[in-house]
């Protein structure tokens, strides 16, 4: 069984280490880059430039999984055929589509254009090139930073970003640059309950982060945001970097004719994963829309997208050995948000779907170990 495995993220990975070498199975698992991106760890490395990647290739040992790197220029699932960026076409009988999401910027005008985003490892290199040149010394533009969009990603960046900016200023002299908060939403981080929310808030006021919940980003230039209430007030926010993390959506890059999709161009799956109407086609992570046991769309986090990583690897020794394959039942074990250096804030998931509320140090451990254990079932 010719299988391919398109993208090295969490889902794509966690499907290709899942593998091991069998008889009647050929796999290869297709990526533009030679390593694997920790993405929920991009805001370390655009504040600090810490190290968030993996080499690809020494994971793959013992999987008997062949890997390519190279980009995916399109996917038709009628036709069975992949084609790469280079021209080449590759075919199969099982394809697993875990090529993640970009980001969905809203048609909000100018803001593709003049707005920095955090999806891969050279937006982050981006953000911390900014901030050192803000702190050199001849930089004489705009410091401030706005963030779009106050979710996991955008807290978790702009607390990082200050901790770094008041490093910067104790060693060299200068003042911290101003960073704004920027949400159309009334509240920031929505997936958490109120008390959580509120001290995660208290703390990005203690950094001196302007928070602007209700408020709506119009229109972006090159130096600025032109910002919205929910009153119809205007005002225009000047800033030297605008960096936006306020949604994504599907990449449009599978094609079928009956293919389903859902909301942000999810494809929709059935209880195996698979795309409906094509059940050699496997479809993980962000791309794909999964239901959980009340009927509502699995959230696109990188704990769900390894779930259903190591759930399709399993399923394809299933499919080669002649076995039923196992129905997908995802499981929230909880959320960790971290706030810059040994401070988090989140929830642990206990028995009898109870909760488990925890701030500060044994947060941030919490948060550690959730990654530790994602970095052990991929070695």
């Amino acid at each position: 069984m010719k299988t391919l495995i398109l993208g090295a993220g969490y889902a794509g990975l966690a499907v290709a280490t899942k593998l091991k070498p069998m008889p009647g199975l050929e796999a290869l698992l297709v990526e533009q880059n030679p390593f694997h991106t920790f993405e929920t760890r991009l805001h370390e490395a655009a504040a600090h430039n810490t190290r968030v990647t993996l080499p690809i290739e020494p994971l793959l040992r013992g999987t008997g999984v062949g890997f390519e790197q190279a980009s995916v220029e399109g996917v038709d699932i009628d036709a069975r055929e992949v084609t790469l960026k280079d021209g080449r076409v590759l075919t199969y009988d099982t394809l697993v589509v875990g090529l993640g999401s970009v980001t969905n910027f809203y048609r909000i005008p100018g803001l593709a254009e003049h707005a920095s985003e955090l999806k891969q490892l050279s937006d982050a290199d981006e953000i911390y090139g900014f901030v050192n040149q803000v702190y050199s010394g001849e930089y004489e533009g705009n410091r401030d930073i706005v963030v779009g969009g106050a979710g996991l990603t955008g807290v978790e960046l702009v607390t990082e970003l200050a901790q770094r900016a008041e490093v910067l200023s104790k060693a060299r002299g200068l003042p911290p640059f101003r960073i704004y908060l920027v949400e159309a939403g009334p509240k920031i981080l929505p997936i958490l309950d109120e008390a959580l929310r509120q001290k995660a808030e208290r703390v990005l006021r203690d950094y001196g982060i302007e928070i602007l919940v209700g408020h709506r980003i119009t229109q972006a230039t090159e130096g600025s945001v032109t910002v919205q209430t929910a009153d119809g007030e205007q005002k225009v926010i000047e800033a030297g970097k605008i960096i936006w993390t306020g949604g994504i959506q599907a990449r449009d890059i599978v094609k079928g004719e009956r293919l389903e999709k859902g909301p942000g161009g999810r494809i929709a799956v059935d209880e195996f994963l698979r795309a409906k109407n094509y059940p050699d086609v496997f479809v993980v992570g962000d791309m794909g829309l999964a239901l959980n046991q009340e009927g509502k769309p699995v959230p696109t986090t990188a704990q769900h997208a390894g779930q259903q990583g190591r759930l399709t690897g399993k399923n394809i020794l299933r499919l080669v050995r002649g076995e039923e394959l196992e129905a997908y039942e995802p499981s929230t074990l909880g959320e960790f948000v971290s706030l810059g250096g040994l401070m988090a804030v989140g929830w642990m998931k206990l028995p009898w779907n109870q909760k488990l509320a925890i701030t500060g140090g044994i947060a941030h451990v919490m948060k550690k170990a959730s990654e530790w254990r994602w970095r052990a079932s991929i070695d």
